[in-house]
């Protein structure tokens, strides 16, 4: 069994410090080999701002368009959600042939077109562009540093004027990789593998796109002149950056143009590793350095916590065993502690119903959260695959109302000692947590959708979501609830008293709890900071092997923070510990909606509009509550056990 533990625990520690292999594919991506001159096409996404946090769609703004028409690119529920629109583009390259292409001629701006291309240019909203599956990334220097960004911004404003800029010439750089169809037999993608035959080998040679860089600029040019082009046309080469006199300013009447070229690098960088420069965190080092000081100092002060516990508990008990009966009775009426509680410790909880749902809901938030996080640490949910992470976390999260079911109606049996008033129960499991958060969806979206925003929820995918919810969520927990009155109740080890003992004046009050919260916050609180950046600045998360080893040690430590505090109030005669069980290690989710708030003030300065201030809030609130009802349940559960097993250790007549 020792073994079997060791083994597990070097596992999970190998999947968090593995570097990423270069003989795999990141899971999600097809590898595609493209023959000289071949024809490709760049997509666009929606618009993004770091300060409003509101995707708008790319044809909002006078953007040249195919000439096939705009055509939407198949999303799943994921994408969906995030407000991604992925759309066709005029953006036309052929595979290894450098061009400088003209686009188009807009018409004469007006009042509202001025009006908008500046406050999307004030609010550094960007144009995120995807070629064969890879954003678009660019350079910037600030103080010698060279930053990576994805996309490009609309426009810009000088330093020392209050003129905008248009962005209207692209320089593109495609790194691509010569691949040689002789000397690959096998190619697995993560989706599936093809065998690459010495027949087709010569068919299957070619060009893979491992990067896509671009050089955005400003550039004026004679609207009359260069309307007399057709689109695709060749034009001279531009060298970026150029002064303010020949760059185009944003101004009612103004026609632009836009224009761009394309220059194809060969690159020794493997399609299995085109990844890595879009993975690369900043500051890795200290990343690693301060995930791993702050697991070595939680296990540390969890180690000690816990060899205290096991010494006090293993004392008492070890006393009151040796002791005869007449001693057992003569000790009940000299000393306090548990063992004055033994007819009320398990006495039914007051709101009873409402602790067995909560525990329902957080046995399945904590069971999607621990599988979504192993498949991402196996690196079967990859960048490439966009959205990919939430729809598998919804799937699992309908899949798993079974076991929330079954966890809720089987607690309420041992509560109530009867399966009466199940179905209440499972319904109350199946709506309370989704019902909440749809609420809370519902108002961000209306006020999305008064903004105009991608963002907001189509109303298709709106009951689409509601039918999931009803038609396979609902059913799957009712029928975990069915199978929760099959199981055997779980029998407490000494009957209750009819009536209830008084506690005593001095007991623990909520603010010690409220503070329990802090231990469990500790272990997580980096790596939330790594989580938030990566959602609200863009970058890209991928270390979910560190998240795996956060995860799981949020779990011992929110069980042993939970089990220590129980056995505190029960020491001090305070019989009520079931609800201070959960909150004991749920409070940590109050100290994550704080240090949301606190990164919403302090590090998204930019942040900008009551709208996007509401939709941080509200989305923070949904995981903070999330985390709340997952550690929570961790707590009660262990501490149940712990009083289970505590009680039943003492003979009691």
């Amino acid at each position: 069994m020792a073994k079997g533990w060791v083994f597990s625990a070097l596992l999970v520690v190998f999947i968090a410090l593995a570097p990423p292999c270069e003989a795999f594919y990141l899971p999600g991506s097809y590898m595609h080999t493209y023959r000289q001159g071949e024809e490709i096409w760049a997509k666009v996404n929606s618009l993004t701002s770091i300060e409003t946090e509101l995707p708008f769609s790319y044809y909002s703004l006078p953007y040249c368009r195919p000439k096939d028409g705009i055509k939407k690119s198949a999303e799943n529920l994921g994408e969906l959600l995030m407000g991604d629109q992925i759309d066709n583009s005029p953006y036309r390259f052929h595979v290894n042939v450098n061009e400088s292409l003209y686009l188009c001629t807009t018409n004469p701006l007006d009042e509202g077109d001025v009006k908008l291309l500046k406050q999307r240019s004030r609010d550094l909203y960007q144009v995120n562009m995807i070629l064969d599956n890879l954003p678009v990334r660019r350079f910037t220097e600030q103080n010698g540093v060279t930053i990576q960004w994805t996309g490009y911004p609309i426009g810009y404003t000088p330093e020392g004027t209050s003129d905008f800029y248009i962005i209207n010439h692209l320089k593109f750089k495609v790194l691509v990789h010569k691949y040689e169809g002789g000397k690959v037999r096998v190619v697995g993608t993560g989706e599936g593998m093809e065998v690459i035959s010495e027949a087709d080998s010569d068919a299957k040679s070619g060009y893979e796109i491992v990067g896509f860089e671009v050089v955005p600029c400003s550039v004026k040019r004679d609207p009359e002149a260069m309307s007399k082009l057709t689109m695709y046309d060749k034009i001279d080469s531009v060298n970026c950056p150029l002064e303010l006199e020949k760059s185009q300013l944003i101004r009612e009447k103004e026609r632009f143009t836009f224009t761009y070229e394309v220059e194809f690098i060969n690159s020794d960088i493997r399609w299995p590793s085109r990844w890595d420069a879009y993975l690369k965190m900043e500051g890795a080092k200290i990343h690693w350095f301060s995930i791993m000081n702050s697991l070595m100092v939680i296990l540390f002060l969890a180690g000690i916590v816990f060899v205290i516990f096991l010494r006090t508990v293993r004392r008492d008990l070890t006393r009151y065993e040796e002791l005869d009966k007449e001693a057992q009775a003569q000790m009940n009426e000299e000393l306090s502690g548990w063992k004055l509680v033994v007819g009320d410790v398990f006495r039914e909880p007051t709101s009873s119903k409402l602790l067995c749902v909560m525990i329902g809901d957080g046995v399945q938030i904590l069971g999607m959260a621990i599988v979504t996080i192993l498949f991402a640490a196996f690196g079967f949910m990859s960048p490439a695959s966009r959205g990919m992470l939430l729809t598998g976390m919804i799937v699992l999260y309908m899949l798993l109302g079974i076991v929330a079911g079954y966890a809720a109606v089987r607690m309420w049996r041992t509560v109530k000692g009867t399966s009466e008033g199940w179905r209440s129960v499972s319904w109350s499991t199946a709506c309370f947590f989704p019902g909440i958060v749809f609420i809370v969806l519902t108002v961000l979206n209306f006020m999305l959708w008064a903004r105009n925003s991608t963002g907001a929820l189509p109303i298709s995918l709106f009951f689409g979501l509601l039918s999931l919810w009803f038609c396979v969520s609902v059913p799957l927990t009712l029928l975990g609830g069915f199978f929760g009155t099959r199981a055997e109740p779980i029998e407490f080890p000494v009957r209750t008293n009819q009536i209830p003992r008084e506690i005593p004046t001095k007991k623990y009050s909520w603010l010690f709890i409220f503070g329990a919260g802090t231990l469990p916050f500790g272990t997580l609180f980096i790596e939330l900071f790594f989580i938030l950046s990566s959602i609200w600045l863009g970058r890209f998360y991928y270390v979910f092997g560190f998240l795996l080893v956060v995860l799981l040690l949020l779990v011992v430590v929110c069980a042993e923070v939970s089990v220590v505090l129980t056995y505190m109030h029960l020491c001090a005669e305070d019989w009520r510990w079931w609800w201070k069980a959960f909150f004991a290690s749920g409070t940590v989710s109050i100290y994550v909606f704080l240090y949301s708030i606190n990164y919403l003030v302090f590090d998204l300065r930019s942040l900008s509009g009551p709208v996007s201030a509401m939709l941080y809030i509200g989305y923070s609130f949904i995981v903070s509550f999330a985390i709340m009802l997952a550690t929570g349940t961790v707590g009660f559960l262990t501490s149940f056990s712990f009083v289970h097993y505590l009680f039943s250790s003492v003979k009691i007549d």
